[in-house]
């Protein structure tokens, strides 16, 4: 079958965009009301919230090489059903939690399923490409993470006004987790010999050629943590109902979604570099506007520039880590960029719960915004000149 006419939407692929579909809209159906339940139910400060929310990014950080380092190495289908059959469990966790102390201890434990299954779900996913379709389909399969974050939050905040109960949203969370789990588990992957080397050290763990790209990334994602965990209480607590969080995440995701299909077309070109640069001009654009005005024109325009920003960068980005990475060490590959990621909206959530308490809101996006101008400079310095040189494809 010729170059052209080779399937990009086959059996596989498609349920392997349900379940992260799945995966990502359980993980945005709690995120922003969390930092609500956590006051309403728990009496949690700022700087509080802050700590127990940000143990799931850490977990999932810290998880994610070895994720990569078992896909990599063992049989990937079990590998995936097993760690999302743990994802989808956790969600139970919640309903029982009792106390501050114990949803902190089943937050934190969460995060490991969740960056295990997000590589492991990539992985598969890219493997299930032809290779003259992969950077075109890397930047479709992203669709699937921003048709979540365009839904998920917009129905999470209209079940919680309507029953104002927040154990419908983890039973929810939970369900829907159990459905991915399903489509996850009735693949058919190519057969592929794990492989034989399996010994320890850290290039198995971390694709050390593109650490300099993994700073790109924890920048450009610091501001994105900042914004997604206390935009929702930013709304209520200090624009009085003006501007709708849900409607914020739906503009980025329509924005999201834009991009990545004009995008996707311009991956398959080559041209994963200059998407990622205009990506993350756009997107610097718009948490600029979110930090500097607190009109609802701004709060509604900075999430849809984000949107189309962030859809142009990400995939183009991940083509970029896997482009740097032997056919073996996709796993890794896709390991160390979302680390990379994790590690920004980690600190962007930490940062952003100690500067809100201490300063405010304001100078907390403004933060993210400074950090992420950082990160644009430096891709731009250091990191498009490295691409172009060591490349593998």
């Amino acid at each position: 079958m010729s170059a052209s006419k080779e399937r990009l939407w086959t059996s596989d692929f498609i349920k392997l965009n349900i379940s992260n579909f799945m995966n990502f809209f359980a993980f945005y159906l709690l995120m922003p009301l969390l930092p609500i339940y956590l006051n309403e139910t728990f009496g949690a400060g700022k700087h509080e919230t802050g700590v127990v929310l940000s143990g799931y990014t850490l977990m999932a950080l810290l998880v994610r090489p070895i994720a990569g380092y078992v896909v990599d190495s063992f049989d990937r289908k079990k590998v995936l059903v097993l760690v999302y059959a743990f994802f989808f469990l956790m969600f139970g966790g919640y309903i029982v939690a009792g106390s501050i102390v114990a949803f902190a201890i089943v937050r934190t434990v969460h995060g490991i399923p969740f960056g295990a299954v997000t590589v492991a779900n990539s992985t598969a996913a890219i493997d299930s490409l032809n290779s003259s379709r992969r950077a075109e389909g890397i930047g479709y399969y992203g669709l699937s993470n921003n048709l979540a974050m365009a839904t998920a939050p917009t129905i999470a905040l209209y079940l919680h006004n309507l029953t104002d109960s927040f154990m419908v949203l983890f039973g929810s969370a939970l369900a829907i987790a159990g459905v991915g789990l399903m489509f996850c588990s009735s693949i058919h992957p190519r057969e592929r010999a794990p492989m034989s080397d399996r010994h320890i050290s850290t290039d198995r763990f971390f694709l050390m050629e593109a650490w300099r790209e993994a700073i790109v990334m924890a920048c450009l994602s610091f501001s994105f943590g900042i914004i997604s965990t206390y935009i929702a209480i930013y709304s209520v607590q200090h624009l009085e109902g003006r501007g709708d969080s849900g409607m914020f995440f739906l503009l980025a995701s329509v924005g999201l979604m834009l991009s990545r299909l004009v995008g996707g077309r311009s991956l398959g070109r080559g041209r994963a570099l200059e998407n990622a640069q205009w990506g993350m001009i756009l997107s610097l654009f718009g948490y600029t506007l979110f930090a500097a005005s607190d009109s609802i024109f701004a709060f509604y325009a900075s999430g849809l520039i984000v949107g189309l920003g962030n859809g142009h960068m990400f995939p183009a980005m991940q083509t970029m880590f896997i482009n740097l990475a032997e056919n073996n060490r996709r796993g890794t590959a896709t390991a160390t960029q979302l680390t990379a990621w994790d590690t920004g909206i980690g600190l962007g959530i930490v940062v952003g719960g100690i500067v809100s308490e201490l300063i405010g809101y304001r100078t907390a996006f403004s933060v993210g915004a400074i950090v992420n101008a950082v990160g644009v400079v430096y891709f731009w310095i250091v990191c498009r000149g490295h691409y172009r040189a060591k490349r593998l494809r």
